[in-house]
């Protein structure tokens, strides 16, 4: 009976606060049990505030971790901007320096440009020169020799020839054989290819056709002969009748004929 009561006694102490707080006040300790117990309730909140502040430091550490990190990233990426920098000067600085080589440069092409324009200049004066030259030896011959019409003719083309860049140009009568049958071409320059036929007079239609058909013939066999088309072919009409000279034109645009008449030849000599 007394263990009994006992081990009731012992189980009550341990789950009845009310109980253990009765026999402690009998016994004299009910103040220190309960200032004991809220000493273990203020060491809990102790305790879980140092958790807490634990965990809140550790969170610090990872944020500071990161902001090193961050810095060191922040680091190298001034430091690659500085070297950028660098090479962007470096670049600036070859730039400018070849820009200065460029306006140099520039300035010597200028001053060629102005030295080839002078040297133009008196190109054009000595070929103004030379042409009036020609043109009054060209005048005097025909007046001191009298020449023919065909002669005539032929020193015009060779000018003609020479004003449009070609120096050496010869003008001459030619003759080739064909199918057995000699022909006879008024006007031929070999270099540059020209063929040409020479008339005093044309008086009617008929006449203006024959005159081309002669001249399409002798270029279809300097053609064939030298496998190239002329550079021009000419008709020299020394007096074409005027009511048909209108047609004349026509014709020879159309079959593309430099025209040439005597009166434009004497104007421009003249």
């Amino acid at each position: 009976m007394a263990d009994r009561l006992k081990r009731e006694f012992i189980e009550l102490l341990e789950k009845d606060n009310e109980f253990r707080y009765l026999v402690a006040g009998y016994l004299g300790y009910l103040e220190i049990l309960k200032r004991l117990d809220i000493l273990h309730e203020d060491q809990n909140k102790i305790w879980q505030e140092i958790r807490s502040l634990r965990e809140g430091q550790e969170k610090l550490w990872e944020g500071q971790n990161k902001l090193w990190e961050n810095n060191t990233r922040l680091w190298e990426e001034v430091k690659n901007l500085r070297m950028s920098q660098e090479k962007l000067w470096e670049e600036v600085t070859r730039l400018r320096e070849g820009q200065e080589k460029l306006w140099e440069g520039q300035n010597k092409l200028w001053e060629e440009v102005k030295i080839l324009r002078e040297e133009q200049n008196k190109l054009f004066e000595n070929y103004e020169k030379m042409r009036k030259y020609m043109l009054t030896g060209f005048r005097e011959l025909r007046m001191t020799l009298g020449v023919t019409f065909e002669e005539y003719s032929a020193g015009f083309l060779e000018m003609m020839l020479v004003e449009m860049g070609y120096s050496e140009a010869r003008v001459e009568k030619k003759y080739l054989v064909h199918d057995g049958e000699v022909i006879e071409i008024n006007l031929f320059c070999e270099k540059p290819l020209v063929v040409g036929e020479v008339t005093m007079s044309i008086r009617t239609i008929d006449e203006i056709n024959r005159e081309m058909e002669k001249l399409l013939k002798r270029v279809e066999i300097i053609e064939k002969k030298y496998g190239e088309k002329p550079l021009m072919l000419i008709l020299s009409v020394a007096r074409p009748a005027a009511e048909i000279s209108e047609s004349l034109r026509v014709l020879a645009e159309k079959n593309g004929v430099k025209l040439i008449i005597g009166r434009e030849i004497e104007e421009l000599l003249s």
